[in-house]
């Protein structure tokens, strides 16, 4: 065992955690002052619903020997998850250090997918949702790229979580958001309080060096190249991000900047440790235009109520970082891979990409389609008038974040 690696791994888990309730206040600021306890609470809850469904199943169904496409129950309510290392995955640092820091990845995965359903879903099935997906959807796919499953078997590569985290959550937040309605509420509400929106963006964008940096599982060179990359890409996706949107509005906004931002760090997650600098920079520039259009234009277009863009961001940025990783990745920079695309490693890199990229975003999509349609059974999933009258803090929580508007109007009868 190594205590360095293990220290540094330990420093990484607790960045990835403050991802979520950063998330939790990004989103918040988003929402109509009314719901926007309830919105917090569906990043928030996710910490607590995620952590029991990893600890009796997600875990072991991930990261279980098992077969090519799902784990087996050698892990099941933590079994034999300590101190000591495991020689497949885990060899230099503790089991359940290793464990703990994948648990950070499933919740701030279904923090992500809470996103496309804001102020639209009701808070129990949410909740019901949650536990089912993490079984269901996360812990497959987390097998087969991270797992030693059929994708890693493919060839096809996921440094940090493109495919598994953000493609899963970025799909099933738009299939689920299509269910409950696409056509509710779909007169977008402006966001609330963008400073709200911007600290938590910031608790996000600190928390996004834990998560590429710590999946070198060791502060070595690999380490460092992600570390830099994705500094360099939340700058350029922000970059890429304002300079379209100054072409296309004459306007260059805080929330632009900030989802230009996550776009970039999406788009470099799955080739953080994996690309040279330069080409990190142009994914990520590259991300941030193709989530521009797509939110700003696509969306429109097809009328789909993706609530605060989960699957704009997080979807499509999943999707590109995927691809180009295909297309930039470097066995100079990383010896563990073969080289992409542009540096003459041909088209089998991409096409392995592709096919990897593909059959999550089906699988995802029918396997969110199926939890719902089970969950529908028993309650309904979309909010009612009375919710949406009211708000979602007041009739669910019996909390309001803010009474300064009532009290105005206390004052003014006075």
């Amino acid at each position: 065992m190594n205590m360095n690696d293990t220290l540094f791994l330990f420093l990484c888990t607790l960045l990835v955690w403050l991802m979520t309730p950063g998330l939790s206040l990004f989103y918040g600021g988003l929402v109509q002052s009314k719901n926007v306890l309830n919105t917090v609470m569906q990043s928030m809850s996710a910490i607590v619903i995620v952590t029991f469904a990893w600890m009796l199943f997600g875990f072991s169904f991930s990261f279980g020997s098992g077969n090519s496409f799902f784990g087996d129950f050698t892990y099941i309510g933590l079994a034999h998850v300590g101190f000591s290392t495991q020689s497949a995955i885990s060899p230099h640092i503790p089991l359940a250090l290793f464990m703990l820091f994948q648990l950070m990845f499933c919740t701030i995965a279904v923090s992500i997918l809470s996103g496309s359903i804001a102020e639209k879903m009701k808070f129990i099935p949410y909740l019901i949702f949650v536990f089912l997906w993490v079984i269901c959807v996360y812990s497959p796919v987390a097998h087969w790229v991270w797992g030693g499953g059929w994708i890693d078997q493919l060839g096809a590569i996921d440094y940090a979580g493109g495919t598994v985290v953000h493609i899963t959550s970025g799909i099933s937040g738009l299939v689920l958001a299509i269910m409950i309605g696409a056509g509710k509420n779909f007169d977008k509400r402006p966001p609330h309080n963008l400073i709200i929106t911007l600290i938590g963006a910031i608790f996000v964008w600190i928390g996004w060096y834990g998560f590429n940096v710590g999946s070198a599982l060791s502060f070595n060179k690999i380490a460092m190249i992600s570390f830099v990359n994705t500094v360099l890409a939340a700058s350029a996706g922000a970059l890429g991000w304002s300079m379209i949107e100054y072409c296309m509005k004459k306007t260059t906004s805080l929330i632009g900047m900030l989802s230009g931002m996550l776009a970039g760090l999406v788009a470099i997650t799955p080739a953080a440790g994996f690309v040279g600098y330069m080409s990190a920079v142009v994914i990520a520039l590259i991300g941030g235009v193709c989530c521009y259009f797509v939110i700003n234009y696509i969306k429109g277009k097809l009328h789909y109520n993706d609530a605060l863009d989960a699957f704009g961001i997080h979807g499509v940025g999943g999707v590109v970082g995927a691809l180009l990783t295909g297309v930039f990745q470097s066995h100079h920079i990383n010896g563990d891979v073969v080289n992409g695309l542009l540096l003459g490693g041909g088209m089998m890199p991409v096409i392995n990409q592709l096919i990897a990229v593909a059959i999550t975003i089906v699988f995802s999509g029918i396997m969110t389609f199926i939890i719902a349609k089970v969950i529908a059974q028993f309650s309904e999933l979309g909010t009612d008038t009375e919710e949406e009258a009211q708000g979602l803090d007041y009739v669910v929580h019996g909390e309001r974040a803010y009474f300064s508007g009532e009290l105005n109007k206390l004052n003014r009868r006075k």
